[in-house]
């Protein structure tokens, strides 16, 4: 066995893998099952550890709030915005009947209906999922702004007062293409075409209903593959330090999820969700100083720490002065900005990379910003406080805009968006 096999079981752990190369069994391994690995593993003195094959990876779709908002953050998403072009209430309203229990199926990893054996017709379910798990798999549907002005679906009457179209921010550079929408699906889950299976199941099945609008695929490492370790952003710097405790139900009431006589009745235990697609100048970023990067985010890259100090989660104390009386953390800096607000939000984001822009040659990279909030003003608030001396935005342009209601969770017997149309 070479060092590297050796530090591997030090800790005398081994997932399947590991045991094949211990063993020198092979791709013949495969044959053996469970209870096999662990006999010949608990002969060697080592117990087995799960790897990604072999964990079931299933969240509820049921409950009391929606998946992919609460859920501990997944690797991959694909986010699709919609245009419905059903004609009424009532077709509408079928259409979240119909996805319900494909939601559910494709979140416990089946497919979404039995296998054809008519080769004459097109399969239930297009297949690309088939033998993968399901991967954390997470469905979460929200409705926007538009949906309500469709006088035909008669649903004006319930638009809640806190879902507005977004203002106008400085350095905006919004291209409609990406911006906006009636419905809005994020699926999440570890493993991308888990995700992009899910999307594209509901729309095929949707046909004549809705039609794509703009789509956005994205992405997320984690440190030494810790959920518990912040992701870094295309910047390197780590993205979501400070975010609320999504196990704190006290901490989710006051931050994300809407409460009685907050705003309409349909909305109570559901969210606001703000979709921002913010492309990054990484050629520019690139070429800045590590020490003028770090005074752009007002933290230090590696450790994600406040600058001046070590800890990731250490308070920022704002009104240190160093020993030439300057601020510590610069006031233009994008931290400092976004701390002169009391208001907080669950953020969710995601980085992207789709190419290169035609018109420029350089990287189309950038971050899907998500973000969770019982009141849009949250958002809101913050994004003004940034405004136009965020040091950031010397780096960064916001192309796409959105925002959702997102419904409250589904019980069983129910269906998607079901308090909206009995309300």
């Amino acid at each position: 066995m070479d060092t590297k096999q050796t530090e591997s079981f030090s800790n005398k752990k081994m997932n399947r893998r590991q045991m094949l190369k211990l063993t020198g069994v092979g791709a013949a391994g495969v044959l053996i099952g469970a209870t096999g690995f662990g006999s010949v593993a608990n002969s060697l003195g080592y117990s087995v550890v799960e790897d990604n094959l072999s964990v079931s990876n299933k969240i509820p779709f049921y409950g009391k709030h929606q998946s992919g908002i609460h859920t501990e953050v997944q690797q991959h998403i694909y986010f699709a915005s919609l245009n419905v072009i059903a004609t009424s209430k009532e077709e509408l309203k079928e259409l979240f009947k119909m996805w319900t229990p494909m939601a559910v199926k494709m979140m416990n990893g089946e497919e979404i209906g039995e296998p054809t054996t008519n080769y004459f017709v097109p399969a239930k379910d297009t297949g690309e999922a088939v033998g993968l798990s399901a991967s954390n798999l997470t469905l979460t549907f929200g409705v926007g702004t538009s949906l309500f002005e469709k006088s035909e679906l008669g649903l004006e009457n319930l638009k809640p007062k806190e879902l507005a179209q977004l203002p106008h921010f400085p350095k905006d550079q919004l291209d409609e293409n990406f911006s906006n929408g009636d419905l809005c699906i994020q699926a999440c889950a570890e493993d991308p075409q888990v995700a992009f299976h899910a999307v594209r199941n509901l729309i095929r099945a949707a046909s004549g209903k809705v039609t794509l609008k703009w789509t956005q695929a994205g992405f997320n490492s984690f440190p030494q593959g810790n959920k518990k370790n912040t992701p870094r952003n295309l910047f390197a710097f780590k993205d979501g330090t400070g975010n609320p405790d999504v196990k704190n139900i006290k901490e989710m009431n006051e931050v994300v999820w809407v409460q009685p006589n907050d705003s309409v009745s349909w909305m109570t235990g559901g969210t606001y969700l703000v979709a921002r697609k913010v492309q990054t100048h990484l050629e520019t970023w690139d070429r800045t100083a590590l020490g003028d990067q770090e005074a752009t985010f007002g933290r230090h890259r590696d450790s994600g720490a406040p600058l001046g100090k070590k800890g990731e989660h250490e308070d920022m104390e704002l009104s240190r002065i160093d020993s030439n009386g300057k601020p510590v953390v610069p006031i233009t800096s994008h931290v400092h900005l976004a701390k002169q607000v009391k208001d907080r939000l669950l953020r969710r984001s995601f980085s992207y990379s789709s190419g290169i822009d035609p018109k420029t040659g350089i990287f189309d990279a950038g971050l899907l910003f998500i973000s969770f909030q019982k009141d849009p003003k949250q958002f809101i608030n913050i994004q003004n406080s940034l405004g136009r001396v965020d040091k950031l935005n010397e780096y960064i342009t916001h192309r796409g805009s959105a925002i959702f209601a997102c419904f409250p969770g589904i019980q069983k017997g129910s269906f998607i968006g079901e308090s909206l149309f009995k309300a």
